[in-house]
């Protein structure tokens, strides 16, 4: 019973329509694109298929250097943001200095501490900018945000922050099977290491150039479902579909080894993960910042939920 009710499409529409106030930003979206839908009801991929070729991102390489963030980085820093279109990341050495890292992490320590944020989907803490100064500044940057919009064609809203104490060892992914947006590639992650990490704390790793393959979504492994439930092949069948087109293209990995206050930017589609967190003796914190443009329609591809926003 609970696993009907889970998969049921119903069940989310009936939860959404309590929710008019966090999905009020796709009511003009869903008009703007002529999407016959309510703020309330699934939605998916298969929704835009007639008019996902007349709506693409471009890419804006010459405008980078252009940028305020660009001009106030080292070389080694300009050379990877340069690079971004082509590899679907560019890392930042430095971007934050030691002394916020420790901030960061303090502030977490002090939240967990006084109940004010819990782990969540295993050892996740999720939106703890909503509660810190401290991460909310980092995340709102004005010269980080001028960059993002350059990269995302669009216009930068911050959507949430995770924090880590321990590796995610999450299976290799695109956010867009999570955070997915019309048009495609209207969402950019943002990582930052709050402390040294080598690949035993679980470190990030990453495939160059993936962001270049097909967004994946329920289609691509029968997962659609029909007009009242939700595929029954669910995340896990994502993920063996994607490791199983990592093997197929014979993909490259790439781990982040980086040093506290680095930070990795990807593209929506790079395919990324978490290496296993083998050394137990050792924390991988980090913190994660996920921004979408603002002009997409936001949802989550598998549940079909439209993106819930916090105001």
């Amino acid at each position: 019973m609970l696993s009907l009710i889970k998969n049921s499409k119903l069940s989310y529409a009936f939860f959404n329509i309590f929710n008019k106030k966090k999905l009020k930003h796709n009511i003009p979206l869903y008009k703007k694109y002529n999407i016959k839908k309510s703020y309330f009801s699934p939605i998916s991929s298969n929704d835009f298929k007639s008019i996902e070729n007349k709506f693409i991102r471009k890419e804006h390489p010459e405008a980078i250097p252009q940028t305020t963030f660009y001009k106030n980085q080292k070389e080694e820093n300009q050379q990877s943001l340069l690079h971004f279109f082509d590899k679907g990341y560019s890392v930042i050495r430095n971007f934050i200095t030691e002394e916020q890292a420790d901030q960061v992490n303090a502030e977490i320590q002090s939240l967990l501490d006084n109940k004010q944020i819990e782990f969540k989907y295993g050892n996740k803490l999720m939106f703890a900018l909503h509660k810190s100064k401290i991460i909310k500044d980092i995340g709102l940057e004005k010269s980080l945000l001028e960059l993002l919009d350059v990269l995302l064609d669009g216009k930068t809203k911050l959507f949430q922050s995770i924090n880590f104490i321990n590796g995610s060892q999450q299976k290799t992914h695109s956010d867009s099977i999570h955070m997915t947006t019309f048009p495609l590639g209207g969402l950019i992650g943002v990582w930052v290491a709050l402390e040294d990490i080598s690949a035993d704390q679980g470190a990030l790793h990453y495939y160059p150039g993936s962001h270049r393959l097909p967004y994946y979504m329920n289609s691509d492994y029968d997962n659609e479902g029909n007009s009242i439930m939700l595929g029954d092949k669910g995340y896990k069948g994502y993920e063996v579909m994607l490791e199983e087109k990592v093997k197929e293209l014979n993909l490259e990995k790439e781990i982040f080894d980086c040093k506290k206050g680095d930070m990795l930017i990807w593209h929506a589609n790079v395919l990324h993960g978490g290496e296993p967190h083998t050394n137990k003796n050792k924390t991988r914190k980090s913190m994660v910042f996920h921004f979408f443009d603002e002009n997409s329609i936001c949802y989550h591809e598998i549940t079909q939920r439209p993106a819930l926003f916090e105001n």
